[in-house]
């Protein structure tokens, strides 16, 4: 009888160790390969099992959560959706994730073992935390300006502080809501395939994810290219630029829109955008020398993140002569996103430094617990400091008596520049209208913003379109609500 009880025993025991190793290798080896598993529903039931963290700007969420009672229990809700849709992006149960909601859905969704005291032990527990927050950067003031400026026209607006690298507004216009696609069923997939067929592409994030030629507003570029190469060493003087201009080897005439642009100096180039200048120094420069420049500013980086992914700006590194004095001109195949442009401004702003732009300035908790803190970085140095001083003065020289009249602000100091890009076969598109610049407090130490600003308006008659008509009113609108909200800001830091 004896044998025959340890025999049961042995086999219990021998039983109990293949239970033991099926349960280690479903719940660990296998989990990762169970959990992706499209028959798998608890994972997504408990995605959407809890509401999800919120998206803040200024301090007050942009986002919100409702209880369905459904399956898929919380759904995403937006506060005034349009305004703040190029940063959130949108959280669909049906479609996914995209931008802010995207790129920090492991803290918003609770997913993130940052979130939890011992992250190490994450893993072992099943139950997810509470989602945690995003404080962005953006400042709503300087968010609800820039696009009630472009008032439903095609365009885009991005906003920097140049010593910091905070991205104030992201605007991208026309625009929808987020809201129509957070669940599911046939309202759902009718607004997406609405969205999508939009000829105006309303879900294109213009500002982040759209490029186009720069016009004019590229010449601030090319100046500095010029002026660190050593090809330009007195803005004043008159350079050897004649009027007409030929493109080299060919037998075609770059046209100026100014008058007086032959043998201008560099300073009246910048201030009444004189095309034949600006493409002879790109040509002087030469094409190994431009290529290095726009590096330096960050064209041709397919990695950047704010932390959404941003468009690569390109500037083609292997150009004929004549093609590279007209990419010297923002033309050809020169293409760059807003963000880029206003990361042009911001460089001449802040001595020729780039900060590193970014979106989210610290997650959090549920409880309001710090998860990360942005720490500001450099992204490049794009002139010399001393380059970048003469541009800030031939950058205000065309706003006080130049090209960008309309973007001055009484009692502030302001720089830009204009830009009317072509664009289409022969060049037959409605023109863009391009600004850049950047606005200082006349008792500030520092510039407070950097903008750039681009209208597509395809409504308007060619001939009326410019960035001086109609981008610079914009850009002005922005820089101003951004030199009051410094001043707010400072009121409140002296007087708590």
């Amino acid at each position: 009888m004896i044998p025959c009880i340890r025999h049961a025993a042995a086999l219990c025991l021998l039983l109990l160790a293949a239970l033991l190793v099926n349960a280690v290798r479903v719940q660990l080896v296998q989990a990762p390969e169970l959990d992706a598993n499209p028959a798998n529903r608890r994972p997504v039931l408990a995605r959407y099992a809890e509401p999800r963290g919120d998206i803040l700007v200024d301090g007050a969420p942009v986002t919100g959560s409702r209880d369905t009672g459904e399956q898929l229990r919380h759904e995403r809700t937006y506060a005034e959706g349009p305004l703040y849709a190029p940063v959130t992006g949108h959280s669909s149960q049906t479609y996914g994730t995209t931008l802010l909601e995207h790129a920090e859905d492991p803290v918003l969704s609770g997913s993130s073992p940052m979130l939890v005291p011992f992250p190490f032990l994450h893993d072992a527990g099943r139950a997810r935390p509470p989602g945690g927050d995003v404080v962005t950067t953006v400042r709503e003031p300087l968010q609800r300006v820039a696009y009630e400026g472009l008032a439903g026209r095609r365009g885009a607006v991005a906003a920097v502080e140049p010593s910091s690298g905070r991205i104030l507004a992201l605007v991208s216009s026309p625009s929808y809501d987020p809201g129509l696609l957070s669940g599911t069923g046939r309202e759902v997939a009718a607004a997406w395939r609405r969205l999508n067929a939009a000829p105006d592409q309303p879900m294109l994030n213009r500002a982040l994810r759209q490029t186009y030629p720069p016009g004019s507003t590229f010449k601030i570029v090319t100046a500095a290219a010029a002026m660190d190469a050593g090809v330009v060493t007195d803005v004043n003087a008159p350079t050897d630029a004649p009027e007409p201009y030929l493109l080299p080897g060919t037998r075609t005439v770059l046209p100026n829109e100014a008058k007086g642009c032959g043998r201008a100096s560099l300073a009246y180039a910048i201030r009444w955008s004189c095309n034949t200048v600006m493409a002879h120094l790109g040509v002087r420069v030469g094409a190994a020398g431009m290529a290095e420049a726009v590096g330096r500013f960050g064209f041709n980086d397919a990695a950047l993140r704010v932390p959404s992914p941003v468009a690569r700006s390109n500037f083609d590194t292997e150009l004929t002569t004549d093609r590279l004095a007209l990419s010297a001109i923002g033309q050809y195949d020169t293409r760059a996103t807003p963000l880029q442009m206003a990361m042009v401004a911001a460089a001449v702003a802040n001595g020729g430094e780039i900060a590193h732009p970014y979106l989210v300035e610290r997650t959090t908790t549920a409880g309001g617990g710090t998860v990360a803190q942005h720490v500001r970085r450099t992204y490049r140095q794009a002139m010399l400091p001393p380059t970048a001083l003469r541009l800030q003065q031939l950058m205000v020289d065309a706003v006080e008596g130049g090209s960008g009249g309309n973007a001055a602000i009484p009692g502030a100091r302001v720089g830009g520049k204009t830009g009317t890009a072509q664009h289409g076969v022969s060049n037959i598109g409605t023109p863009y209208a391009w600004f850049i610049g950047w606005a200082q407090a006349a008792d500030a130490g520092r510039p407070a913003v950097a903008v750039a600003v681009v209208v597509e308006d395809a409504s308007a008659v060619r001939r009326d379109i410019s960035g001086g008509d109609s981008a610079a009113p914009v850009a002005r609108a922005v820089m101003a609500a951004a030199l009051r909200e410094e001043a707010r800001r400072e009121a409140e830091r002296l007087n708590p």
